[in-house]
């Protein structure tokens, strides 16, 4: 079984952290594929597309060939890589068994105000202006409930930032394709399961709600971690994903 984690605006592979050895352990079996799109990680100096199908297509290109006895793909996207999940399952269905959105939005199904929150917004334009240093910590105020319970991985992510920095463009691309995303009215083939964070200051976890009762999938909801679920509670996260693709 392979899974395929897809992070989000201006982040890498890096950036799962904890919730990569927390998801081996509960999949213990499972190859686990983190490719990082054009304009991140170990391809920032790659220009971003600036809409999610093209970002899908340099995604799956990458990808290593399946070894013997490797089934279709299940799909973990955090924020923008949601909306990479969704599109990859839509437009080919046949690479995929599953998704798994993680404090994901799309239209038509949230409104703008619910996809990212007006509070939001300043920090949001201000930290593509940021250095290194003082973005990472920008984000981190914005995707996590208790900041300060992550002093270690804010020096962590700016050591990331200083090594494959994110330029202005590829920031301003990422950003214009998220805004652009439009889901399908009904579900992708493959199953989908939602996760959300009731502590979520970027994303309204009414996005979650209205894409779970549109198409008639499963959702949990944290009771206290930010956006960056797989930051704030990796186990739970872990758990819930590894008992889906169980069942």
């Amino acid at each position: 079984m392979r899974c395929v984690l897809l992070r989000g605006l201006m982040r890498e592979q890096r950036h799962w952290g904890d919730f990569v050895a927390q998801l081996q352990h509960a999949l213990p079996g499972a190859r686990l594929l983190m490719p990082d799109i054009p304009g991140n990680g170990r391809r920032h100096r790659e220009r971003s597309p600036a809409a999610i199908p093209p970002m899908v297509n340099l995604l799956r290109a990458g990808l290593p060939a399946p070894g013997r006895g490797d089934g279709p793909l299940h799909l973990i996207g955090l924020s923008m890589g949601g909306m990479l999940a969704i599109d990859w399952a839509t437009a080919f269905p046949q690479e995929v068994a599953g998704i798994v959105l993680i404090n994901s939005s799309a239209r038509p199904h949230a409104t703008l105000l619910q996809r990212l929150r007006p509070a939001a917004w300043p920090s949001l334009l201000r930290l593509l202006l940021q250095a290194p240093e003082a973005r990472e910590r920008t984000i981190l105020s914005l995707t996590a409930s208790s900041p300060q319970r992550h002093q270690q991985a804010l020096a962590a992510w700016q050591v990331l930032a200083a090594e494959a920095p994110v330029s202005i463009g590829n920031g301003v691309r990422q950003l214009l394709a998220a805004a652009r995303f439009t889901a399908p009215v009904e579900r992708p083939p493959a199953p989908v399961l939602l996760l959300a964070s009731a502590g979520d200051r970027l994303v309204n976890p009414e996005c979650s709600r209205r894409l779970a009762a549109a198409w008639g999938a499963p959702v949990h909801l944290h009771p206290s971690a930010g956006h960056d679920l797989p930051l704030e509670d990796p186990a739970w996260v872990a758990a819930r994903v590894a008992a889906w693709i169980s069942r």
